[in-house]
């Protein structure tokens, strides 16, 4: 029974799409099998694993609507054991066309129910808003993992994105867990890098990763050549820390079965 994960935080520039894209790789050359959603219009995660957008024709859009069955929609990838929903910019329009539909917080549940059983992980890269298509991904999901960048407004909007999965635990799906929460961009030459990950782990205690992805040029690069960081430098700092995080999600998902 495969688990889903939604990597989500309002904030835009986090590392949502880095994280996704390359915990989804790092899982796949663990041997886990993984379906990578792409539920933001922007459609990077798409790019980052080599597929180019403007030829994407099925994709969470059509998930979304109902018009295509999930398996329809998924596409295969040149990362080992990784498959992926595309997106495309034509996803905008969704929240849009979906106001007025019954059950409009549910159709992404009820699309992808039936992949469990194909896969060990789901992993659905939320948009960087807390709009119809976040509030799909978080009723869908299981847990909700929140990157935090190590940098000066890191906590803020923070609470406002504890408050959503908080209604939405209690409106529409009681079962969501906090995966953890992330630590990206960490940069150990600056004091308030340090000082970032000192109030996270205050505040949130076991809650936090013990992983912290470090700034990592080859990670910035990698996309560009739409490759994660495992294909593009498995050598690099930036593979390391997302192999160690795998293997971190592995063990806590083995020590709550």
């Amino acid at each position: 029974m495969g688990k889903i994960i939604a990597i989500a935080n309002q904030k835009g520039g986090v590392g949502k799409t880095t994280t996704t894209v390359n915990l989804a790789a790092s899982l796949g050359v663990l041997e886990k099998k993984v379906l990578l959603i792409d539920a933001d219009p922007q459609a990077n995660a798409t790019s980052g694993l080599g597929i180019d957008v403007d030829r994407v024709e099925l994709g969470t859009y059509q998930l979304l609507e109902h018009t295509k069955s999930a398996k329809e929609t998924i596409i295969k990838t040149s990362s080992p054991n990784v498959d992926l929903i595309p997106s495309h910019i034509d996803l905008v329009a969704i929240e849009i066309e979906l106001v007025d539909k019954e059950d409009r917080e549910y159709m992404m549940k009820k699309a992808i129910g039936d992949l469990r059983n194909s896969y060990d992980f789901i992993l659905i890269d939320c948009a960087p808003s807390l709009g119809l298509l976040t509030l799909n991904a978080l009723t869908a999901a299981d847990s909700v993992m929140i990157p935090i960048q190590c940098e000066y407004f890191a906590l803020e909007g923070l609470g406002k994105l504890l408050n959503t999965i908080k209604s939405v635990q209690k409106i529409h799906n009681p079962d969501l867990d906090i995966e953890g929460m992330l630590l990206t961009m960490f940069d150990s030459r600056l004091r308030l890098s340090n000082q970032v990950v000192e109030e996270v782990n205050k505040h949130f205690g076991d809650m936090v990763f013990d992983t912290i992805i470090q700034r990592n040029v080859r990670l910035s690069e990698a996309p560009s050549y739409g490759e994660s960081i495992i294909k593009y430098d498995a050598s690099s700092k930036g593979a390391a820390n997302y192999l160690n995080l795998a293997n971190e999600v592995l063990k806590k998902n083995k020590e709550k079965v």
